[in-house]
């Protein structure tokens, strides 16, 4: 008898400490709030040493962690695509942008071969919802609440306006296409929808899922006027003194080691001091730096409601961009007489301007190159993580050293949750994810990642294993890098050391092949 009712009690011991374990598995699940922003420098927010007045991000950093060594892919639909997925851009469908090449790794949406964060998180119990930004399936069937959203407000499209939408483009609620409200602008309408998801993902007493994938401040340089005049008049020193200017404020921060140094200003960049239109130049800066910190004020608007809202403390929040700033419309940046009204003041709601390789060039301070090279200045990011309950207290305000990748979130988001990566989704076979966990990199430990990271773009190509990267622009010779020594890529030791270089060279091959990397361009196949 004795021995029975110990076994009873046994039983009922062991069935409360499970219902507790169950309990706070549940509890532990942290809400997750993905920020990415569209076309920013490295050097744009305040806490990677910029000019721009981002207080919010800067409190996020100072309570956070910073990574010095966070990758993108180096272009907007891929690395959305590679962020969504866990998988490299080609696994996914997503090769290059929306156009489908009748080819499995370059179709033009994602397939069906990979799940999304939204599809991996929802089973366990997640709301998952989506503000801004989409860029990885423009047809209705490949929308997001197809892919595992609860809920979606923003353009499946892609951005291509701040005030209105461009032909072609819709904006949606859902699954539904609304017409554009007056008075429309897009950050602040995508803050406003990512703070009703908030609201609602909090009354349906579910941890929370929310991406925020804002347009800002990918051209057309476009901000209200009295945004654009809080910064007029700081960029008249010009682009090098600008680039001077962050690079010593990172090197007070500490985020560069001592023996990194500031890339010689872009060739094809005009001499300031012979421009005759100098004025016009620091608008198009000054426009830049106002969307950058209206998306600032976003995120505080963000971290208020997850306050009111008592999830803060348990938030991870990330932010992050997809590529490095955009050089698109050469030296100086474009006038589109097509989009806009050409004699529009720049910044309004009906111009449409672009700061050129110049602009892009200062904003990626310290790094050559920018978007869609696979250079540092086209995919390294700033990553902000802040998460109260999750990222050790002796982390906060610090850089880490670890070196991650968009295709590192999913696998930390499943993590994080309790939640097994998918080998299936109903009949569908998934691809493995080649992304880690950053789980370890919040508790003060590192990344084990020995076969590297690679990239493709447009026949701009890249591996890096260790602190050893390989570097090419399409149909130039391959670079070699010793990043350790030498972040900012000046001092190419491919002649010096010819073994290494062909060694990852057929490292990146072998990547190539198996992913479905195609030569550039790209041939489409006959029927599509």
């Amino acid at each position: 008898m004795r021995r029975h009712l110990h076994t009873i009690i046994g039983a009922l011991v062991f069935g409360f400490v499970m219902m507790g374990l169950s309990a706070e598995s549940e509890a532990a699940r942290p809400n997750i709030v993905l920020i990415m922003v569209d076309d920013m420098g490295f050097s744009d927010i305040g806490c990677y040493g910029s000019e721009i007045s981002t207080p919010n991000l800067d409190r996020l950093a100072s309570g956070g962690l910073r990574f010095r060594q966070f990758y993108n892919t180096g272009r907007c639909c891929p690395t959305r695509a590679a962020l969504m997925t866990g998988l490299y851009q080609h696994q996914a469908g997503m090769g290059h942008m929306t156009g489908d090449f009748g080819r499995p790794a370059y179709q033009g949406h994602l397939n069906d071969q990979c799940v999304t964060i939204a599809e991996a998180m929802k089973p366990a119990g997640y709301y998952t919802a989506i503000s801004g930004k989409w860029h990885v399936g423009s047809a209705p069937e490949h929308w997001p609440l197809k892919r595992g959203f609860d809920r979606f407000y923003g353009i499946p499209e892609g951005g291509g306006h701040h005030y209105r939408l461009l032909p072609g483009r819709h904006l949606v609620i859902d699954d539904t296409a609304i017409d554009v409200p007056e008075g429309w602008y897009s950050t602040t309408a995508f803050t406003d929808y990512a703070l009703r998801f908030i609201d609602e993902g909090a009354k349906a007493d579910k941890p929370i899922f929310l991406y925020v994938a804002y347009t800002a401040p990918h051209w057309p340089l476009q901000a209200p006027a009295e945004e654009i005049a809080k910064y007029r008049g700081k960029y008249k020193a010009g682009w090098q003194a600008m680039r001077e200017a962050r690079f010593e404020r990172q090197q007070q921060m500490g985020l560069f080691d001592d023996n990194v140094k500031l890339s010689p200003i872009d060739p094809k960049t005009p001499d300031w001091s012979k421009l005759k239109d100098v004025d016009e130049m620091d608008l198009r800066l000054a426009t830049h730096a106002a969307m950058v910190h209206l998306v600032d004020e976003g995120v505080g608007r963000i971290v208020d409601k997850l306050k009111q809202r008592g999830l803060y403390d348990d938030t991870l929040i990330l932010f992050l961009s997809d590529n490095g700033a955009s050089a698109e419309g050469g030296p100086t940046g474009f006038i589109n007489a097509k989009r806009g009204d050409p004699k529009a003041k720049t910044g309004t709601p009906t111009s449409y301007v672009s700061f050129g390789i110049a602009g892009a060039n200062a904003c990626d301070a310290p790094f050559r190159r920018y978007k869609m090279y696979n250079h540092e200045g086209g995919i390294a990011t700033p990553l902000v993580a802040h998460w109260p309950n999750g990222i050790t207290p002796t982390l906060r305000g610090k850089f880490t050293p670890a070196v991650g990748h968009v295709i590192d979130l999913l696998p930390t988001f499943v993590d994080l949750a309790g939640i097994d990566y998918p080998s299936k989704s109903g009949d569908r076979t998934i691809t493995p994810t080649p992304g880690r966990s950053l789980a370890p990199v919040f508790a003060g430990g590192s990344i084990d990642r020995p076969e590297g990271l690679f990239w493709e773009h447009q026949g701009n190509a890249a591996v890096r294993i260790g602190d050893w990267k390989l570097v090419r622009e399409h149909g130039r010779p391959w670079e070699l890098y010793n990043l350790a020594k030498d972040r900012t890529e000046l001092d190419d030791l491919s002649k010096k050391m010819p073994d290494k270089a062909t060694a990852l060279k057929a490292t990146w091959k072998a990547w190539a092949d198996r992913v479905g990397v195609e030569p550039w361009p790209v041939k489409k196949r006959k029927g599509k």
